[in-house]
């Protein structure tokens, strides 16, 4: 019989985006040493999706577990537009390094940045491989960024032949459904719905039903969706784009989402590409003039 995943609850508040309870029930007894670590992983990542960055940076010193530096890695990737080309240039010295290139915290955060930096074939050479749950969850994010639907279809197929419940495989399912669209968009609000019943509601999965209300057109269920994930975090990148997508459909002000997000979230894509769509249109403007 299988010894009992301690672990269990405080990785599924991550995956879920629970992050705060993720660090408020992570003081589990009695765990093995190996166990510790990847709480601690857990712990100071869900940290980390918090914004708290620069905890993270103070608390992993030089002999903390080595698991724990690249996530230190990432805070400092995080934290700052000025600290981007540091941490890029440890992590490939790291990968380089023959004794822990190939740890899968290592690969994991590797495909995460990589990932942020849009360079996306950079990010597969880390994490194609697979060897966890969040490693091919991670493929089937990048697979969809690269509009390659058919491999992320493959990496979830893997996913569902070890652990067809896993929360992973089934928010990996919910990601491509949304990405192929079509009569595949019920079938993700579905396992947002099946979420939400089963688990405490968390921003993740109330921008999860909200995108696919969106794509079925409903942008009234998707506001009031939005406005439930803005009471829990009034800083979350993810539902304040959501917010100005879904008011524009609804022809109501976006002022307010766009500067918040503009202020918290300066090096977010959607303000990136609404920045250069300013810039081509002040361009086209003075050229006329």
């Amino acid at each position: 019989m299988a010894a009992p995943d301690v672990l269990f609850n405080l990785r599924n508040n991550f995956y879920l985006g629970a992050y705060q309870a993720a660090i408020n029930n992570s003081d589990i007894p009695n765990l093995s040493p190996e166990d510790a670590i990847e709480r601690d992983c857990f712990v100071y990542r869900s940290y980390i999706a918090l914004g708290s960055h620069q905890l993270v940076i103070s608390e992993i010193n030089s002999s903390s577990a080595t698991p724990l530096q690249p996530v230190k890695l990432l805070a400092l990737y995080l934290s700052s537009p000025e600290n981007k080309e540091s941490a890029i240039s440890s992590l490939k010295e790291w990968l380089a390094d023959s004794a822990i290139g190939n740890t899968t915290t290592l690969r994991l955060v590797a495909g995460i940045i990589f990932m942020h930096e849009q360079d996306y074939s950079e990010a597969l050479k880390h994490t194609n491989a697979g060897g966890t749950m969040e490693l091919h969850a991670l493929n089937v994010q990048i697979y969809i960024k690269m509009h390659r639907s058919e491999h992320a279809d493959k990496q979830l197929k893997i996913m569902q032949q070890i652990d067809e419940d896993h929360t992973l495989t089934q928010l990996a399912n919910a990601w491509l459904n949304l990405a192929v669209g079509g009569s595949k968009i019920q079938e993700a609000y579905l396992i947002f719905q099946d979420f939400s019943e089963k688990y405490s509601m968390t921003g993740l999965i109330l921008n999860g039903k909200a995108v696919c209300c969106m794509h079925m057109g409903n942008y009234d269920e998707a506001e009031s969706l939005l406005l439930e994930a803005l009471n829990k975090d009034a800083k979350d990148a993810e539902t304040l784009s959501n917010l100005v997508v879904c008011c524009l459909h609804l022809s109501k002000p976006t002022t307010r989402y766009l500067s918040q997000l503009k202020v918290t979230h300066p090096e977010h894509m959607f303000v990136k590409r609404l920045s250069d769509a300013e810039d081509s249109f002040e361009r086209a403007v003075q050229s006329v003039a």
